[in-house]
């Protein structure tokens, strides 16, 4: 039996890592943007203090706070500009934000 959720279109999600304390109001930003929502989860990143800024583009703070939002595909790149712009992100150093396909949904997703 395959118990994942089928759903209309392809859908996307976006991570954004960031430092602690803006999340929120990337979030809000990314609501206006066409996102239905996000969710929020604090991380303490690991590596050297030499990988963040060269590798990660994210000052050295191992507290951070990553972004998870799901969206229609069609509104990914809306979505992402508007991460990019809110989280100053073409700045070295504030945070970096990615795209991952999604395969399957379990779950409850109200879309």
């Amino acid at each position: 039996m395959n118990d994942n959720l089928l759903i209309q279109g392809k859908h996307k999600l976006v991570v954004t890592i960031v430092k602690k304390g803006t999340a929120s109001k990337i979030l809000e930003t990314t609501k206006k943007a066409g996102a239905e929502g996000g969710t929020i989860l604090m991380g303490r990143g690991t590596a050297k203090k030499s990988i963040y800024l060269d590798l990660l583009g994210i000052n050295f703070d191992p507290e951070k706070e990553v972004i998870f939002t799901i969206c229609d595909e069609r509104k990914v790149d809306d979505i992402l500009e508007a991460i990019v712009s809110e989280a100053k992100l073409k700045k070295p150093g504030n945070g970096i934000s990615f795209v991952v396909n999604i395969n399957a949904l379990r779950g409850l997703f109200i879309y």
